[in-house]
């Protein structure tokens, strides 16, 4: 029989991948409000992914150009980030927080987007 220490490393990936689902959730509850207060949802996809489906009215500021872009964004209003699994929105997450946005969401994949 194997010890419970062999399972930790496998009970710590569900567990992360658990807590990411139910913050993606979180946002996406959110977003009547966010978008009522002026959120902006962008999206930091490629232009080919894009292109390929998006949220209507959603901005495409891919990732690598984000650091750049952001100025084209009001850090007063909620940014909220989405990409196609939620990684490349979660790097654009912390790019803005260090340019000094005050509320910045990490939604997910973009279709979280698509509910409200």
């Amino acid at each position: 029989m194997d010890s419970p220490v062999s399972w930790l490393p496998l009970a710590a990936i569900v567990a992360f991948f658990a807590w990411r689902l139910w913050r993606f959730q979180a946002v996406k509850r959110r977003l009547p409000e966010l978008l009522a207060r002026g959120a902006v949802i962008v999206d930091v996809r490629s232009p080919g992914e894009f292109a390929g489906g998006n949220r209507p009215g959603s901005i495409n500021i891919p990732l690598d150009e984000l650091p750049a872009r952001a100025k084209e964004l009001d850090p007063s209003k909620p940014v909220i980030v989405c990409c196609a699994s939620g990684t490349r929105s979660g790097i654009a997450r912390g790019i803005l927080m260090a340019k000094g946005f005050r509320e910045v969401l990490n939604a997910g994949p973009w279709t979280n987007t698509l509910e409200s």
